[in-house]
């Protein structure tokens, strides 16, 4: 594997363990006092920084050090929680993140942040309380020869003696002079976990890192380096008076973990000091049966069963785009051959393209949901961007998230994050009021967010819902006319809905003033022009005083869909199944002219009927010659439209194809689609169809 392989793996890693902690720290946010939150964010930085130590990233190694030393006098409730340590965790991510991205975009990762390390060391200190710092608890006492260790510690050293590993026990004293003795022993520390564990330190890690310790501290070590290469690195570490470092066997072991053992060897502080004791050592501590250590002399999982292999591995998305369109390609010919079977009327021939056609469809639908996602991938970045919008508007806001796991083609997923941004900090800016005034109106000062994903048919729907303001119709057509976006005679015959679809307008701002936020008139004209790329559409319902609806419809693929086959003479068109109601054939006699506009009682309801080939200008074929014509209902919302078609072909997959640049702008044709027989085949836009 080369380098940018691992790169990749530590990108995809990083990003994850990135989220996990926004989403922790959230979490503790809203839970404080849950340690076990703590411990979580915990693992995701010191996980975080071995990586990117061993990827050679200081920068990032070294803030998610300074992270780790806040995070550790939490759990361990020397610390507790504020708004102060809350803002420099969340800033320390943002510049992980910030880092993280300057990798991806072929950078070192580095950065300067040495406010924000500055920040994180006060926290460490006390001294960004401002106030002075409580003194010191009285230094340990330094360390004996020898540590106690309680049985599960012995099993592990005895245990990685038996399996051939080198056990040392280890005492390091610093200079006398030493200035920041705590930040010398995490040298050490963090030098030798590069070699291998550390099992049991005393004093303790935190009292190391809190300077409680005189000169000395001592730990076991297990690691596969010989001692004069231990020796050397913790030498090499500046300010380190010396290092005591005795190879333990399992004799030795007995003696040094019992303290009636230790004490008969503490007169010797040399490096040779291997001599037995005076008097015979007791009995070790009896071995428990325990499972053999793993490599870093860690106890493997439990032994309640059989570890459990990974389930999943990462896949390029630009090997799943080659697999589509080789599967793509592998549909046309799938129809091409149904079609010469059929002519050809062999049995034999007929059996093995069916059973073709079977094993196509089932690994139709694999390749479908290789590539299907679920929102939670976007959906996870929105709490940690809510809760900091909201701080800077001094307004208080909560996010409930529901049906993360709806999911949508990755095409989409991919496009879909940004017009969802905008979308919620509109709902925040626009939607949630002021504290002063929700109270006023007699709601809870938390305004509340709704982020919903389901599924309906072939499509996804992503409605964005808040119980704030609302909107109001007369405030929406005072400034579309002041804009001259419709005229006064207009905007009286004008429906609720269709006064809030002005909201949609290029430039269309109701900001008094403008902000980092909004008041630019940037924003839901670009929500609309993207979701309507991705062959979707937005519509906005509202309640003045009681918030506001913004309903996101998806598909749920781009790239096969179900479609009917029609003919116009002889062109082939294909409209998406999706938004076909019905079909049927009816006489010329039943559709009517009324005002130039051709229409159809349909079910109880006058609908319109849309000649395709007079839109299409079809040249070799005239409905008006024909006594009966053939029709499709085609939806859109609640709307609907009679489509006159020459005749029916069938149902059919297709595989969606991109007109290209070439063909831009098409009015009603949303792509294109390769027959079996060969023919291209435009697929019908039907949304652009129905006003």
């Amino acid at each position: 594997m080369d380098i940018s392989q691992y790169l990749s793996m530590f990108i995809d890693e990083s990003k994850e363990h990135l989220q996990s902690l926004n989403e922790n720290l959230l979490s503790l946010e809203a839970n404080p006092q849950d340690i076990s939150i703590v411990h979580n964010i915990f693992r995701s930085a010191h996980t975080l920084k071995g990586m990117a130590a061993t990827m050679g990233f200081e920068d990032i190694a070294a803030l998610t050090h300074d992270m780790e030393n806040v995070l550790d006098l939490v759990r361990n409730s020397k610390i507790e929680m504020n708004p102060f340590i809350f803002d420099c965790i969340f800033k320390s991510l943002d510049s992980l993140e910030t880092m993280v991205e300057d990798i991806i975009q072929g950078g070192t990762g580095s950065a300067d942040v040495s406010a924000i390390v500055a920040s994180l060391r006060s926290i460490v200190s006390g001294d960004y309380l401002k106030t002075e710092a409580p003194a010191a608890a009285a230094p340990s006492k330094a360390p004996t020869r020898g540590i106690e260790v309680d049985e599960f510690q012995y099993s592990i050293l005895q245990q990685s003696i038996d399996s051939g590993f080198r056990v040392f026990y280890v005492e390091v004293t610093v200079n006398e002079n030493c200035v920041l003795k705590a930040a010398r022993a995490y040298m050490v520390f963090d030098a030798m976990e590069r070699m291998g564990e550390i099992v049991k330190s005393t004093p303790s890690v935190q009292e190391i890192e809190q300077e409680k310790f005189d000169r000395s501290f001592s730990l076991y070590f297990i690691s596969q380096v010989d001692q004069a290469t231990l020796e050397k690195e913790i030498l090499n570490v500046s300010e380190i008076a010396s290092a005591v470092i005795i190879t333990v066997d399992s004799e030795s072991l007995a003696e040094l973990s019992n303290p009636a053992a230790a004490e008969v060897n503490a007169a010797s502080k040399e490096i040779a000091a291997t001599a037995a004791p005076a008097a015979p050592a007791p009995a070790a501590p009896a071995k428990p049966e325990a499972p053999a250590p793993t490599a870093a002399g860690k106890p493997a999982a439990g032994a309640g069963g059989a570890p459990v292999a990974s389930r999943t591995i990462r896949v390029d998305i630009d090997r799943l785009d080659t697999l589509m369109n080789l599967f793509s390609e592998l549909l046309i010919d799938r129809v091409r051959l149904e079609q010469l079977a059929s002519e050809v009327k062999r049995n034999d021939l007929t059996e093995t393209v069916e059973h073709m056609s079977r094993v196509s469809s089932d690994l139709q639908n694999i390749v479908l949901k290789l590539r299907m996602v679920p929102v939670d991938s976007v959906f996870n970045r929105f709490p940690r961007m809510i809760r900091d919008l909201a701080k800077s508007l001094d307004k208080k806001v909560e996010l409930v998230i529901t049906g993360a796991e709806t999911e949508l083609d990755r095409t989409v997923i991919d496009e879909i994050g940004d017009p969802l941004v905008h979308l919620l900090r509109n709902a925040v800016d626009h939607g949630i009021e002021p504290i002063s005034d929700r109270l006023a109106a007699g709601k809870p000062e938390h305004g509340t967010i709704y982020l919903r994903a389901f599924h309906s048919g072939n499509h996804v729907f992503i409605e964005i819902e808040e119980d704030g303001r609302g909107i109001y119709r007369d405030k929406v057509l005072k400034t579309a006319l002041k804009n001259g976006l419709v005229t006064q005679e207009q905007a009286a015959k004008l429906t609720d809905h269709e006064v809030y679809n002005l909201l949609f307008a290029s430039g269309f701002s109701t900001a008094e003033k403008i902000s980092d936020i909004s008041g630019r008139g940037v924003g839901l004209d670009v929500v609309k022009t993207k979701i309507q790329t991705l062959g979707g559409h937005v519509q906005v319902d509202s309640k003045p005083g009681f918030g506001s609806k913004f309903s996101v419809q998806l598909p749920l693929t781009l790239s096969i869909i179900s479609a009917m086959l029609v003919r116009l003479g002889s062109e082939k068109y294909a409209i998406p199944l999706s938004s076909i109601v019905e079909t049927s054939a009816i006489q010329k006699s039943q559709i009517r002219n009324i005002h130039g506009n051709l229409m159809i009682d349909y079910r109880g309801s006058i609908i319109p009927v849309v000649s395709l080939s007079t839109l299409f200008e079809v040249p070799d074929y005239d409905e008006d010659k024909e006594t009966e014509t053939e029709i499709v209902v085609v939806r859109k919302g609640d709307k609907q439209v009679a489509l006159m078609v020459d005749e029916f072909i069938g149902q059919q997959e297709i595989v969606l194809k991109p007109l290209g640049k070439y063909l831009t702008g098409v009015f009603a044709v949303s792509g294109a689609t390769i027959l079996g027989d060969g023919q291209v085949a435009l697929i019908i836009d039907t949304n652009a169809l129905i006003k």
